[in-house]
């Protein structure tokens, strides 16, 4: 019993690489000497093969069974060491695929994929940035980047979506998020400081580290004071989001004009009624009515370029070849509309 608890021992100890190797040996030889035993009863190396793998996992279908004595002497072996070998593989392959989760719930995985959103910071308005990226788009993957010990349970649901744990202010989790190759980065504000200038602040830290390491990714940050995008002057930002005045602004617009916070909430959600959509300009289309009109025909509403909204007073302007428009409508109409002109 002692020899046997060495062995075991043993084989725990074994690196991955060697006891795969090891196993692997072990039933080639075991094919080969219950072959060279009794050619005649196994009649091929294959079937040779079919019942040492039979006999290793204790299967044992008993079409093929040793006759001779020196045969049935070395099964006895091979089912003593091969149930041993096989049972600590089975045990490591399941370690692997548990140590593989923790890491991932850790945050201690490197992502290697690119055209990613990277959303730095976890709350409600992250949680929410995530399920609403997942319902806009059904192929693009998410990394959030927290210092949370652990991942939300949400960031575990999905295959499309990962963590990495480090301090946002760091380059460590950046290099794990692969933010060179992310398609566009979301900062959000610290939920944990309750000054909403310290919060503008660390936001101020964190846009300078990404401006630094990958200063061509489209970067969206959340402020929480207007008069503090100025901070921001030098820090390579593409977009602000402010935070405390557009739920004020809302909210105004709500009371004056009743129902249009349903408007806003349309156009900001793929979670029902109309949303607003993006579409690359066509050949054919010279002038923005030849947009404006091709695109009503087929049950969409062309309302800006970039960031210009006075589209229906320039209807008899060139459409620049830089252009990009923005559209209202459904998403069957969407998907009509986006598809290339032949």
């Amino acid at each position: 019993m002692h020899f046997f608890l060495k062995i075991s021992l043993g084989l725990i100890r074994m690196k991955n690489v060697t006891l795969f190797i090891t196993t692997a040996a072990f039933i080639l030889l075991s094919t080969i000497i219950m072959y060279a035993l009794e050619p005649d009863n196994f009649e091929s190396l294959l079937n040779t093969f079919y019942f040492v793998m039979t006999t290793f996992t204790t299967v044992g279908y008993g079409d093929y069974s040793p006759v001779t004595l020196p045969a049935k002497i070395y099964s006895v072996f091979m089912f003593l060491i091969g149930i041993g070998l096989l049972g600590v593989v089975i045990g490591k392959i399941v370690d692997s695929f548990t140590l593989f989760r923790r890491m991932r719930e850790e945050g201690r995985m490197t992502y290697m994929n690119e055209n990613h959103v990277v959303i730095i910071g976890w709350g409600k308005k992250s949680e929410s940035a995530v399920k609403e990226i997942l319902d806009s788009d059904t192929e693009v993957e998410v990394v959030v980047i927290d210092e949370l010990p652990k991942a939300p349970e949400l960031l575990m649901s999905d295959n499309r979506l990962h963590y990495i744990q480090g301090d946002p202010t760091s380059e460590e989790p950046y290099a794990k998020a692969n933010l060179t190759g992310a398609n566009a980065v979301i900062i959000f504000a610290d939920d944990n400081i309750q000054e909403p200038s310290l919060k503008d602040a660390k936001s101020l830290l964190v846009s300078i580290t990404v401006s630094r390491l990958a200063p061509n990714v489209h970067t969206t940050v959340e402020v929480m004071a207007e008069k503090n995008i100025s901070n921001f002057s030098h820090v390579q930002v593409d977009e602000f989001i402010l935070s405390q005045e557009t739920i004020s602004r809302l909210a105004v617009r709500s009371a004056l004009y009743k129902g249009v916070s349903q408007v806003y909430s349309q156009l900001i959600s793929r979670a029902h009624g109309e949303d607003l959509y993006q579409i690359p300009k066509r050949k054919e289309w010279e002038t923005y009515n030849d947009a404006f009109q091709d695109l009503l025909a087929q049950g969409a509403t062309l309302i800006a370029d970039r960031n210009h909204l006075d589209i229906n007073r320039r209807l008899d302007e060139q459409i620049p070849d830089e252009a990009v428009l923005y559209i209202i409508c459904n998403k069957e109409t969407f998907e009509k509309v986006n598809i290339p002109a032949s």
